[in-house]
């Protein structure tokens, strides 16, 4: 413990960026941090990670595309957002105003499109990491996500980390056959972290109308039921790789988080459970810290894949 008032470090560092604590917000459900203003302090986070940012505006899918589930929730959002111009006028001056450390979440339907955004972001110094969702449709390769071909993952890796002037995280899909090879890819192709897991596709219909729930059909499936495939994903990934690992998917509680932290993250990302409890980020931080005392472990980080066997 600190000897100076027996509290624990709550700091970890990734890449070279030290954040005050390892508890992030995923991206799609924060915002870009005003959104949740008025319920969370954000300089109380480790991070605030935004919503995904394109070159262009992106108008998302029809609607309905949120659906409630056991466990959880549907959604079809089509990562609608204003676009790399409006992103840095509005969402990068509102963060200018706190001390916690930005994350911004890139997409974009080609590998020019996500480099783009990369290279518009490399000087701005509000921005200290990337993160790329290669859950994306690559609309020239019939819409399949970039993120589930080990090829193309560490080709678009490789691109990125060209022209990026921060670390860079892949964001990495769930929907694969071997999540560890997916890890390995990103790590060869220069990627500084990983993060998983995305949301798992999943499907509603109601019974009565005998139609889908969503009007895009297929969702992405988020919220405590995904998180035992979660913790065995980021598990598996911090096996396969040397580089840090963020992980996510479904946590509720502080006692998610250091489960997370004991498979092998260096991080965590709170998604879902922001929508059913605002003030939970904030929460797992105090829980998080009063499971180190309590233990009386020194520091977060060591909690980082110490799972015994």
């Amino acid at each position: 413990m600190n000897e100076q008032n027996q509290r624990p470090d709550m700091s970890v560092t990734i890449a070279g960026v030290t954040f005050k604590n390892p508890v992030m917000t995923a991206s799609g459900t924060f915002g870009s941090g005003m959104e949740y203003g008025q319920f969370v302090d954000l300089n109380r986070l480790g991070a605030v990670v935004t919503k995904g940012v394109a070159s262009v505006p992106w108008e998302g899918n029809p609607t309905p595309r949120v659906a409630e589930v056991y466990g959880g929730m549907l959604n079809a959002i089509g990562l609608q957002n204003p676009g790399i111009d409006v992103f840095i006028e509005r969402d990068l001056a509102f963060l200018e105003g706190y001390d916690t450390k930005v994350i911004v979440n890139v997409c974009g339907h080609t590998e020019e499109e996500y480099l783009e955004v990369v290279e518009r972001l490399a000087g701005e110094h509000r921005v200290d990491m990337l993160e790329i969702n290669v859950s994306c449709p690559n609309v020239k390769q019939g819409a399949i996500a970039f993120g589930t071909d080990p090829a193309t993952l560490c080709r678009i890796t490789e691109r990125v980390k060209r022209v990026a002037g921060q670390p860079v995280i892949m964001k990495l899909t769930p929907n694969v056959t071997d999540i560890a090879e997916m890890a390995r890819a990103a790590e060869a192709g220069g990627a500084d972290a990983i993060s998983l897991i995305n949301t798992l596709t999943g499907m509603k219909i109601d019974v009565e109308t005998r139609r889908f729930v969503l009007a895009n059909r297929t969702g992405g499936l988020s919220g405590p039921a995904i998180k035992p495939v979660a913790v065995r994903m980021v598990w598996q990934a911090s096996q396969a790789v040397k580089i840090p690992v963020i992980g996510m998917g479904g946590i509720a509680s502080a006692e998610d988080a250091v489960e997370f932290m004991l498979a092998g993250a260096s991080a965590v990302a709170v998604g879902a459970m922001n929508f059913h409890d605002p003030c939970l980020t904030e929460r797992v931080v105090d829980g998080m810290e009063a499971y180190l005392v309590r233990h009386g472990i020194p520091s977060a980080a060591e909690l980082t894949g110490a799972v015994r066997g």
